[in-house]
């Protein structure tokens, strides 16, 4: 365990459902027990040897470094390592790219369909472990915990909290947009979606709308090719549970958003009364 000014981050690892080890980082405040906690999937990027430590705010940029900022804030905080990502990688570990990165992650996908699997069952999976995880380590109320994620860890939150009510709110960033924009407009889907037959089942609006009622935050950006449409979908929901919070620019998170989230995670733990 390291301890920093207001709290402290812990290495820990975890097996999954293919008996694989899942390496996370667990932080958690020093001023006081923690008052409910939050799992946060990190981003994509193309940056395969990235992922908790950028979470952590030991890498990459310091808008995705939701550990620290929420810890200090009260909250404990579980960040584990996607799949094929920082030390989920067979070829290496660490925070430095290898040649091998994509390629492994496009096998990730690829294997498993040809044995009738997909990514997002195993992603899924992994994403209710990390959720069980934060609740026994930290000793938490299960009434007060949630999930978060930016791009591609917005991805798995958005499918996360649809089907585990365990989550009692989520925050799914730059990753809310219907199938229809991103076919017109020829935007990459994530591997974690490639599932057969998915757009001929449900969209975005209904994946979003499962969530319901429990509280959920959408962040967006007009010039974010992965968040184009995110109010229309929204829209196309209803109900109040959803906030939105849109702004003018691309899908990079900046301090504003950064900002956002975080005071929205720790206002849904404060407001989160327990009866």
């Amino acid at each position: 365990m390291t301890a920093f000014d207001g709290y402290t981050r812990r290495r820990i690892e975890y097996r999954g459902l293919e008996g694989d080890p899942i390496p996370a980082f667990l932080f958690a405040p020093t001023a006081q027990p923690a008052r409910g906690g939050v799992v946060v999937f990190h981003q994509h990027n193309g940056e395969f040897h990235f992922g908790k430590s950028e979470v952590a705010g030991l890498v990459g940029s310091p808008f995705q470094a939701f550990g620290p900022a929420l810890a200090r804030r009260g909250l404990a905080v579980l960040a584990p390592d996607a799949l094929t990502f920082e030390d989920r990688r067979a070829q290496t570990c660490g925070v430095e790219p290898h040649d091998y990165d994509w390629l492994q992650h496009y096998s990730a996908m690829s294997y498993r369909l040809l044995d009738g699997d997909t990514l997002m069952r195993k992603g899924l999976d992994d994403a209710q472990r990390a959720l069980s995880v934060l609740i026994d380590a930290a000793g938490l109320d299960t009434r007060r915990v949630g999930i978060a994620g930016h791009s591609y860890g917005g991805y798995t939150a958005l499918y996360h909290a649809a089907v585990d009510p365990r989550c009692r709110f989520a925050c799914i960033s730059g990753a809310v947009c219907s199938f229809g924009t991103r076919r017109r407009e020829e935007t990459g889907i994530t591997l974690f979606e490639a599932v057969p037959g998915l757009a001929q089942m449900i969209d975005t609006h209904d994946v979003l709308a499962a969530i319901g009622p429990r509280p959920t935050l959408v962040v967006s950006g007009t010039e974010d090719k992965y968040s184009r449409d995110a109010d229309q979908v929204v829209a196309k929901v209803g109900g109040d549970f959803i906030t939105e919070f849109r702004v003018e620019r691309g899908h990079a998170l900046d301090q504003e958003r950064f900002d956002a989230i975080v005071d929205w995670l720790v206002g849904r733990v404060a407001a989160d009364h327990v009866t």
